[in-house]
């Protein structure tokens, strides 16, 4: 009789732990949690709030497309939960500028951001960013060998945390160089452009 319970026993932590494991999802993440793809399609579809000043229309501008950078950081990212936002954590980072609306993604913890823009001659303004929804900011803009670069005029959105972010490394593009990369799909894509 023993014997049987202890069979019994054991085939139903077996079953417990296969149930689990199927719920859970063998990396500990809970099955339900969405992909860094899923998150940055869905962001993709957003737009902002017009905060503090009317969106703008929705035209295309010389900077429009998406970009990614590779931040390099020896420690990862601290677990907590409320990080500072725009926080240069290292991984890979995902910008799209799109017809007024630019959108932001740190693929390694999830975060994610989104706001208004404009960009007149070598100048973007940033605006309506729920981070800091009252602040716009100022940069100037420069695009070079498929490398946005861009540099703060000023900017103090979460404690200057978005300037140190966009500003630090340049972005690269994710749009082939040219016609025949585009239909060829063979270009040197930077890291983190799907």
């Amino acid at each position: 009789m023993k014997t049987s319970s202890k069979t019994k026993l054991g085939s139903l932590i077996i079953i417990s732990t296969t149930v689990l494991v199927i719920l859970i999802g063998p990396d500990g993440s809970s099955a339900g949690d969405p992909s860094p793809s899923a998150i940055w399609s869905e962001l993709l579809q957003r737009t902002p709030f017009p905060f503090r000043m009317a969106l703008p229309p929705p035209t295309a501008t010389p900077i429009d497309g998406p970009y990614t950078k590779f931040e390099t950081k020896e420690n990862p990212p601290v677990p907590c939960r409320r990080c500072p936002d725009y926080a240069p954590e290292g991984g890979i980072w995902k910008l799209n500028f799109n017809k007024g609306v630019f959108r932001i993604f740190h693929v390694a913890t999830g975060w994610k951001d989104l706001g208004s823009y404009m960009v007149t001659g070598d100048r973007l303004t940033l605006a309506n960013d729920p981070v800091c929804h009252e602040m716009f900011g100022e940069y100037k803009w420069k695009m070079e060998k498929g490398m946005l670069m861009l540099t703060v005029i000023e900017d103090k959105c979460a404690i200057s945390l978005r300037a140190m972010n966009l500003t630090k490394l340049p972005w690269l593009s994710c749009q082939p160089p040219n016609i025949e990369a585009a239909v060829t799909d063979h270009w040197p894509k930077p890291l983190g452009c799907d």
